[in-house]
């Protein structure tokens, strides 16, 4: 309903405005101060003061006589506060904010019929996941799921870059050592099995032999030219090294979880001869130029001095070349492209927009969030080639595992009677030990590095996916407990039964989440949706604090509180849904 009444606000605001001959361009709508139990303010007084050659108080004054209430939507009245302006929303707003919310499905919002492809992740397949990386499936999942929740088509794709330098050595050392010259596999998954290989080529090709080098390099030089000239036979090699290594590496992903629609291959644009046609078309434009034995394109006049190299001197291309063949691609068949990707990637990235306007692209659908890197305390490097650092399926276990723990100790002070097995036990440890992990990361702001920390990321008392999750398991008690007693939680009840502080500031926050979901998707800013997961379980706490549910006075209250569980259960699931954390029905 927030959404509603902000858009009712605004249209009241800006025929005020019209009314007393002031410009209506900025209606200056925030949220009110702290101390004004208002829904929404209006700073224009302060923007109008000077035009109106009068004090903000008295324009904000002004501005409150003009404003139709009778005819807007859920307003019940406007005053001023010294320079704002303070919309109050009427009882008709809580009552359908409790109706909304007592579906499943609150907090999606109505089809746009507007198409998003996200790509997020797109590591290279050279080995396990780690830590370093795990932002940006995280990150890109909850971007993704906020677009879909708010309206509109997603797709959600990795691009694999299997036809790179990489590649063709993870190929050429795959074909080239003996398994029994290598060290056991750290794990029994395919990523652990094969990186072994790359590993060892890395080490060759830094300490070996200088002539078997040169002939290693002249092997894994053919396997490149072999891909760029659509040889199956090579791509078949390529394919069985890229797609065994993906294959554990989706595994992983999985257990976060981070699902795909499609892996798009980057020897799709190769094969198909896309990425020649951008090629003879980047050669043509006058920003071209054939310096220092390589084609490159001069992106001087948009700021950026490094010149873009698309072709090689031995008529290969450059991952850049065919990622403007994957882009095109997107733009054929999406509305908008939205990536994922580590801010070292933010020079790359301009160059790919600039190189793609020259190609005649409205480059207004293209959209990247960056993202700074994750850190363990200490600050252990990360390397696929050296084999360093922590992967993601380490830090995954041991969330699990410290998760198990704080669940077992805790199984003395829990409220429900309900007897956990300990398959019960595993479940919870799994939704709250990853969910502690997802909520850490996608909580903070992209841009921001972040030290990934145990006790906070694990703490049921603080702001964190345990304390939020909580709040679920606590709804669910709730009305399994009621169904127990025959209560329906479906049934009709009067919104004017709920009429604390308490109550009314939880529906309040309800009314806020389909709005927040929609920014957050317009602003590719997942952390707000947490943020407000954690306003939301403070609000819910004070209300179960004060407002007892199934020992209420009487029916109608008891009623309409089991009523207003139900609305904070789902919006609490689906809010922890968009991060991509799963919702326990019990702890």
């Amino acid at each position: 309903m927030f959404r509603q009444f902000r858009s009712a606000v605004a249209g009241a605001l800006t025929d005020a405005l019209a009314d007393l001959g002031y410009p209506t361009d900025d209606l200056g709508i925030e949220d009110p101060p702290d101390d004004v139990d208002a829904t929404l303010a209006s700073s224009v007084a302060f923007r109008l003061a000077g035009e109106a050659g009068a004090p903000p108080p008295q324009v904000a004054a002004e501005v409150v006589d003009a404003v139709d209430v009778d005819t807007t939507e859920y307003l019940a009245r406007v005053e001023t506060n010294g320079p704002y302006v303070n919309f109050f929303v009427d009882d008709a707003y809580l009552a359908d904010t409790l109706d909304a919310a007592r579906d499943e499905a609150y907090g999606h919002l109505p089809d746009r019929e507007e198409s998003v492809v996200v790509e997020h992740t797109s590591a290279n397949p050279t080995g396990p996941v780690h830590v370093g990386r795990a932002r940006n499936p995280i990150i890109g999942d909850a971007v993704a799921n906020a677009i879909e929740y708010a309206g509109y088509d997603v797709d959600r794709h990795y691009y694999v870059n299997d036809a790179g330098r990489q590649m063709a050595v993870f190929t050429w050392a795959y074909e080239t050592f003996d398994e029994a010259d290598l060290p056991d596999p750290e794990r029994d998954k395919p990523d652990y099995d094969l990186v072994r290989y790359y590993r060892a080529g890395n080490a060759f090709l830094e300490d070996g032999d200088e002539a078997e080098v040169e002939a290693a390099e002249a092997e894994i030089q053919s396997i490149m030219q072999g891909l760029e000239e659509g040889d199956e036979e090579t791509y078949e090699r390529v394919s069985e090294v890229v797609d065994t290594v993906l294959a554990g590496m989706r595994e992983t992903l999985g257990r976060l979880p981070a699902e795909f629609d499609e892996f798009v291959k980057e020897t799709q644009f190769m094969r198909d001869g896309s990425a020649d046609d951008v090629v003879e078309r980047l050669r043509d434009l006058d920003e071209s130029v054939y310096e220092e034995d390589a084609w490159q394109l001069d992106l001087s006049a948009f700021g950026i001095e490094k010149l873009l190299v698309f072709l090689r001197s031995d008529g290969t291309t450059l991952y850049t070349t065919r990622d403007l063949a994957h882009h095109e691609w997107k733009f054929d068949n999406y509305d908008r492209a939205v990536t994922v990707i580590g801010e070292d990637h933010k020079l790359a990235f301009d160059q790919l927009r600039y190189a793609l306007e020259l190609l005649g692209h409205d480059t207004d659908q293209l959209e990247q969030l960056f993202y700074s890197w994750v850190n363990l305390p200490g600050g252990e490097g990360m390397s696929t080639r050296a084999g360093t650092g922590i992967d993601l399926d380490d830090l995954l276990d041991e969330a699990i595992d410290r998760a198990r723990e704080e669940v077992e100790r805790r199984m003395d002070d829990r409220i429900r009677d309900d007897d956990l097995t300990e398959a019960d036990v595993e479940r919870i440890a799994r939704q709250v030990g990853i969910g502690a992990v997802r909520y850490d990361i996608v909580s903070k702001q992209p841009t921001k590095s972040i030290t990934f920390e145990w006790d906070r990321a694990l703490d049921f008392e603080a702001q964190s996916a345990p304390y939020v999750q909580y709040v679920h398991a606590r709804c669910c008690g709730i009305v399994e407990e009621a169904g127990d007693e025959g209560l329906a939680p479906d049934a009709e009840v009067d919104p004017a039964a709920l009429s604390t502080p308490e109550e009314r500031d939880l529906l309040h926050i309800i009314a806020q989440f389909p709005a927040v979901v929609e920014e957050a998707a317009e602003d590719l800013e997942p952390h707000r949706v947490a943020t407000y997961t954690r306003e939301f379980a403070e609000t819910f706490n004070a209300f179960y604090r004060e407002c007892p549910v199934l020992t209420a006075d009487d029916e109608a209250t008891r009623e309409a509180r089991l009523a207003l569980v139900v609305a904070a259960r789902h919006t609490v699931a689906n809010a922890l849904d968009v991060l991509g954390v799963e919702a326990p029905e019990s702890m």
